[in-house]
This record gives structure tokens, sequence and C-alpha cells, in this order.
């Protein structure tokens, strides 16, 4: 399937990233058709050989973030090179003119700057704090609580999340904004300079979840509690042939589920009238957790993993096992063909590796297949030909100047 199928097939983006957020932006508006156009320096930015790694070096980070784009690669610390990445930002069309970007947007790349070729520009820049201070994901997180609360129950040690939660939000926010200063642009011919800082990410979600409230209220409870679901039941349990799951009773059909699949009707009686609660109520699930749970951990040990999964099939109980990427891999139909937006494909440089389109799926829309990452300055002389109208001999003076390789 060709781009030009995608929803998005008429619109141009610049892309001046690194590291996970503005790259996944990015990559958010290529998988839906957009041309995405990622300038780096010549011989790669900071994230060209980003872990993971492939035996000889090749970044499958790169390759992951950068599905779809096309790639230019330019001598940014040259004039000349500059000039070109300006004027490729604000090149012509009513659906070009979007830059987005997470690097120093100074000089030629600064708003004014680009807004004096193109005043209806819309450009998104990325920072770690409001006032344009540097954070990455890694500083965020520790500083908005959530690593106090996870880890082993009564244990101090804060415990960091391996994965780039604020980072991956924000590069779905910067769609998001693109879209909507697209439409603002539409209706008022202006463009529009959007900041959005990592921080402030970090910020909505937790006042979102109600954890700013609660400090605010001061009711916040600080402490780590392992693997117990906040505010109702579940946790994780280990069956007979030592396989981890985790069980969850959130709503009440969830919770109904577990007490016919492991028949606790007559235990969890009991244990409501000696506490006189009702547990029907998710709140007092969450206070008698470790109760409940002690009634459920030795059942659970006494049943193999095939056992817990054809009863809790069974009962429809919401339950999962603990896996690895390559559990996942080898043995979940959800990352199998079997699931539409999962596919195996041929990364030039590393060869066939899993590629999976976007998970936004039109039914009256046609979906676009997942598409391979470029290599490094793969589309150079293509894009300063067909955007720019560079004729083929001033790309080869280019070349020969080494503005371009």
């Amino acid at each position: 399937m060709s781009l030009e199928s995608g929803p998005l097939s008429k619109l141009r983006v610049v892309e001046g990233s690194a590291f996970v957020a503005a790259p996944l932006g990015g990559l958010t508006l290529a998988q839906l058709g957009a041309e995405v156009i990622r300038f780096d320096q010549i011989g790669g930015g900071l994230d060209f050989h980003r872990w993971p790694l492939t035996q000889d070096k090749q970044s499958l980070f790169w390759a992951g973030l950068n599905r779809g784009k096309k790639s230019v690669q330019v001598d940014l610390k040259s004039t000349e090179g500059r000039e070109l990445i300006s004027n490729l930002i604000t090149s012509p069309g009513a659906n070009a003119g979007i830059f987005i970007t997470n690097l120093a947007a100074k000089g030629e790349f600064s708003y004014e700057e680009l807004c004096k070729k193109r005043p209806d520009l819309i450009m998104v820049m990325l920072t770690g704090n409001y006032d344009g201070s540097t954070e990455v994901d890694y500083t965020v997180h520790p500083s908005f609580g959530y690593p106090l609360i996870t880890g082993p129950s009564g244990s101090a040690v804060p415990v960091n999340s391996v994965l780039p939660t604020w980072d991956l939000l924000l590069g779905n926010m910067v769609a998001i904004a693109v879209l909507v200063a697209i439409e603002k642009r539409r209706e008022t011919g202006t463009g529009d300079l959007i900041r959005i800082a990592l921080s402030d990410v970090a910020l909505s979600v937790v006042g979102a979840l109600g954890r700013l409230s609660q400090a605010h209220l001061d009711t916040e409870e600080s402490a780590a509690d392992g693997n117990y679901l906040y505010g109702a039941f579940g946790t994780n349990f280990t069956t007979s042939d030592n396989s981890q799951i985790m069980l969850v009773g959130l709503t009440h059909r969830q919770w109904e589920s577990i007490k016919s699949a492991l028949n606790l009707g007559a235990a969890l009686r009991a244990l409501e009238m000696r506490e006189t609660v009702n547990f029907d109520d998710e709140s007092q699930r969450y206070i008698f957790r470790r109760e409940i749970a002690g009634i459920i951990e030795p059942i659970i040990r006494g049943m193999s993993l095939l056992q817990v999964s054809t009863v809790f099939e069974e009962f429809k109980v919401a339950w999962s096992k603990y896996q690895t990427f390559k559990d996942l891999l080898k043995n979940d139909p959800r990352a199998s063909s079997k699931n539409p937006i999962f596919h195996i494909k041929n990364q030039a440089g590393i060869g066939d590796i899993p590629n999976i389109a976007s998970p936004i799926r039109f039914t009256a829309t046609e979906n676009l297949a997942p598409q391979t990452a470029p290599t490094l300055g793969e589309h150079t002389s293509q894009v300063l030909q067909e955007i720019l109208g560079l004729s083929p001999s001033q790309i080869n003076v280019l070349k020969n100047n080494k503005t371009i390789v």
C-alpha cells in the first residue's frame, strides 16, 4: 500500500528530533500517511546509535521510531546546510509549513526567523520544563511521585519506570497539536508556535488521576505496595508450575468472575461478616486486599498455569500471565499475524524484524500498511529536487562542498 492511501497523505511535516517524544510525534503522523521528513547532521544525530542495537551495532530504536519517514542528512554546521533545512521547513503548500522539533530552535531554525519566510508556519517545540530548561523522562519521573509508590511493599527504595511514560504521552500530544493547528490555520490563515513541556505532561496526568488533589487534601498514600491494584482488588500470584500471573477485580463483573472461577463465596462471606464489610464495594476490596489475596493465594498455588488458563477463560476472568518480550512474540496472538497491525518486514541494514502499523484502525478509511525506516540520508537528493526544486547540477555542487552526502 502506498503512502498516498493514508488519511493524512496530503500533509507534509519536517522533523528535527532526537530520542523519543519528537520522533514518536512524527511517527504517529507518518503511520497515518503524512509525508514526514526527518533531518539529521551528516553521520546521524544524537539517537542514531541508541540502544537496543543489533550485533553489528545497528539501532533498532532508530529503525522503530522512524518508520515511514523520509531521511535527509545535511551538514547543519554550515550556513548553506542550515539554509537548505530552513527552506525545506518553510516550503510552500497548504498542508506544508509544519515543523516539529525538540532540538535547539535558534538562529535560522527559530520561530521568528522561519516566520520571515512563511508567516503561517506551524511549529511544535518540545521542552523539558515550562521555562524552557532541560529535562528528560528519567529526570522528570522521579519528581512526580510514582517511583516512591512503585516496588515491593514496605520498600523505601524508589523504583523508576523502564518505560519512558511521559515521553510517550508527549509524542502523541505532538501529533494532536499539529492537527489542531492545521485546523486553526485552515479557518484563520494563521500559524502558531506551540510549546509542550515534558514535565507539564507529567503534571497534567498526575493532576487528572487525582494524585495532586490527594496530596493537597493531605490524604496521600505514599508507600510502595507491590503489585496491588490501586483502589480495587488486583495483584500477582504464582501457579504450581511457577508461572506469575496478574489477577484483576476492578469492576463488579470482574470481581464476580473471580469469585465464581475460584469458588470463593463462602470464604469471602466469612471475611465480610468478620470485618462487617461488603466486597461489592471496590474500595472495601482495596482496603482488605491482603486478606483477600491470602484467601486466593493457596488456591492459585495449587493450580498449574494450564488449569488457571482453562478455568479463567471459562469464567471470563480479567487476568494475564507475566511474560518476556520473547514470550510475547512467541506465544501471544496479539503479537502475531492474526493481528492486522502486526507484520514482519525487511528493514534495510538489519533484516526481517517485527513492524507494527498504526494502532488507529479506521472503518471507512483505508488503513496504511506498515512502512520501514529509511537509511540515513536516503531521501536527501530526492527531497531537495522535488520540494526545493534544485537541479541535479546544484545537488552535485552541494555534494562536492560536503553540504550533503
